[in-house]
């Protein structure tokens, strides 16, 4: 079984073949997904009106969706980004290393810089800049405290994490 990548207005989505993509995910439109990232089962990213694009061992968790803004905001997670099960991730940009936690959301012009975390169920407001090394919870979401030295290493362990499981998935699919 294949997941459903959907043409819309003439943009095709665009996976790279190390990408593992589950087989219920949808991809809509002006779609790139990066090598070795992943987008796990029930997730939807709707590039119908604007462009989103998802960089290097990226991974997107069971649920989320991913939207844009039209003619103003496209989406942009980079590299090494952790996205949480059930996140709205709509019209913002996570740089390389981001953490945004199950059920959080990010919306339109809010910027969650590489080695900062959104906790779990947070809200970061339209337009809010999460910093690097910093936890943000709450809704709406605001600075709780510095992440450890050890947390922001963690990250990093994290994507490695689902890049090697996305990998194990793609073997036994192609076996």
């Amino acid at each position: 079984m294949k997941p459903l990548l959907r043409k819309y207005k003439g943009m095709e989505p665009k996976v790279d073949k190390t990408a593992f993509i589950a087989e219920n995910a949808v991809l809509i439109g002006d779609v790139e997904i990066g090598e070795h990232s992943s987008i796990w089962y029930g997730c939807v990213l709707r590039g119908d009106v604007h462009e989103i694009r998802i960089g290097k061992r990226s991974n997107v968790q069971d649920g989320t969706v991913i939207h844009v803004t039209a003619n103003r905001f496209g989406t942009y997670i980079g590299d090494d980004v952790l996205v949480g099960h059930n996140a709205v991730i709509h019209g913002c940009r996570l740089e390389d290393g981001a953490f945004v936690g199950m059920g959080a959301v990010v919306l339109d012009g809010a910027v969650v810089e590489g080695g900062a975390m959104v906790a779990a169920g947070a809200l970061v407001a339209p337009g809010k800049r999460v910093k690097s090394g910093e936890l943000w919870g709450g809704n709406p979401a605001k600075k709780m405290r510095d992440l450890t030295p050890e947390q922001i290493a963690g990250l990093k362990l994290g994507t490695d994490h689902y890049v090697e499981v996305a990998g194990n998935y793609l073997e036994e699919e192609n076996s």
